[in-house]
């Protein structure tokens, strides 16, 4: 006799086996699920000498990995392919961000002697099949770093030397964490100490890569550094007559400045084709392997607290504590400078500079006119500027020269900029208010020295702008040989 209740039991009983099997089937794939897939790397120093040994420090999920090294000059040059059996996953301290990962050495390659000084990539890749037996599917990880190549004989193939804003991009890596910004950091707290030793941010691509671009291809061969050589090897400035710094170059400690200073007071010259330079003061510990700056937190910095020399105390240089104004260096500051078609300041701005003064050696070969600008296409003026206070004689601005600019300081050109509330307020001498500029001029003691007062001068280069090509050639040309 077929009952409704007797049909339904061997679907029930079914239904059962099935509920069990997809629980197994469950469990099974997570013991069988791929793993996590990952690959990070740092290099063990910032830059070393032609002749020297690359250190890499790696940790990876998958044993063997692979590496390509490339110089990144007029053309992408890969100099060294190699992989290596020694990967493995390695602990992050909880003060990686300020201390460093101290991961162990993973790979050693010898830096050829022939290898150009310059700025080199390292990419590392791995790769598995997914899982054992579900989830087989190729899949990659890749992981950037770098590290700068310096000449062995500094001055032989070059009287040009370009320093990487290298403290820069260190101080805005929040890898760990932490940078010495509080948008970035975790939980939005700022750091003051920054470690080398962690797998690293480079702002390379956005500045000293098209102006290295430009130049290379133009015919200019050039040497390059990192921003701490100038304080870690400070013998290789005599071998030059033109230093560079490109882009975005903010953090410097009080032994590099020295070291320009007084190669500038010899005769030399140095190009600012930068902006909110010099800006902040660091101090260099543990080798050069990690940056201290306190910034506004000044009255938290040991050097503050000891109540002696405030000299070395790591905040503003044109703080009042420090009385060191980075005019002095570069002819103006980012003070009496800010923002351009940047947070939020003067979007609507047109990114150029007017010319003031055309007859200038720096405008040869331009045909440009008083009043005229240039620029604009490629927004040249932004998005951080430097300054000095100006006033105005005869419808040309002049430098008070109270604000530490050299007495000689010429501006030639200029362009708005002002500071937006939130970054300056904290300064107990800020004027509220305050309207600034973007200065580009020339000053000479001893050596002559460049600024033009942007960070994005290389966006123009890039752009093949040909008043900003020309400029360039002026002092490359007339400072360089």
């Amino acid at each position: 006799m077929n009952s409704p209740s007797l049909r339904r039991r061997p679907f029930l009983r079914l239904t059962g086996l099935a509920c069990l099997a997809t629980a197994a089937g469950s469990e099974s794939q997570g013991q069988d699920a791929a793993p996590e897939l990952h690959l990070e790397g740092y290099a063990g120093e910032v830059s070393y000498p032609q002749g020297g040994e690359l250190a890499l420090h790696v940790s990876s999920s998958q044993r063997r990995f692979s590496v390509e090294i490339a110089r990144m000059g007029a053309q992408r040059e890969v100099v060294w392919k190699g992989a290596a059996d020694t990967g493995a996953i390695q602990p992050v301290p909880a003060d990686a961000s300020s201390h460093g990962c101290r991961w162990p050495v993973a790979l050693k390659v010898p830096i050829e002697a022939t290898w150009k000084s310059g700025y080199y990539q390292v990419i590392l890749r791995a790769e598995d099949r997914g899982g054992s037996f579900v989830r087989r599917t190729r899949r990659s990880a890749e992981a950037i770093c770098y590290f700068i190549v310096r000449a062995a004989q500094p001055g032989r193939d070059s009287k040009i030397l370009l320093q990487f804003a290298t403290h820069t991009y260190n101080a805005y890596n929040n890898w760990g964490g932490f940078s010495l910004y509080a948008y970035n950091g975790r939980g939005g707290n700022q750091g003051h100490r920054v470690s080398y030793q962690r797998p690293p941010e480079s702002l390379f691509h956005n500045w000293e890569q098209p102006f290295i671009e430009w130049a290379e291809s133009q015919g200019y061969t050039l040497e390059y550094a990192a921003n701490g050589d100038l304080e870690a090897h400070p013998e290789l400035l005599k071998n030059y007559r033109l230093v560079l710094s490109v882009g975005h170059d903010e953090y410097w400690s009080a032994p590099m400045r020295d070291q320009l200073e007084q190669f500038i007071g010899n005769g030399g010259n140095v190009a600012f084709f930068s902006g909110n330079t010099c800006c902040w003061q660091v101090r260099a510990e543990d080798n050069g392997s990690a940056l201290t700056c306190w910034k506004q937190n000044v009255q938290q910095d040991p050097v503050f607290i000891a109540r002696g020399s405030q000299a070395t105390l790591s905040t503003l240089w044109s703080h009042h504590l420090v009385q060191r104004p980075e005019n002095q260096l570069t002819g103006v500051g980012f003070l009496w400078g800010g923002y351009h078609r940047s947070h939020g300041q003067l979007m609507d701005a047109s990114g150029a500079f007017q010319v003031h003064r055309p007859q200038h050696w720096l405008f040869e070969g331009t045909s440009l006119k008083a009043g005229d600008s240039f620029g604009a296409k490629d927004t040249i003026v932004g998005y951080e500027c430097d300054g000095c206070e100006l006033e105005w004689k005869d419808g040309l601005p002049q430098p008070t020269h109270s604000d530490g600019t050299p007495k000689n300081f010429e501006v030639l050109a200029t362009a708005p900029a002002q500071w937006h509330p939130d970054d300056c307020e904290w300064y107990e001498r800020w004027q509220p208010g305050r309207k600034g500029h973007a200065v580009l001029g020339v000053y000479t003691r001893g050596g002559t020295v460049f600024t033009c007062g942007s960070t994005d001068w290389s966006h123009g280069l890039r752009g093949r702008d040909p008043h900003v090509e020309r400029i360039t050639r002026n002092v490359l040309d007339r400072l360089g040989k």
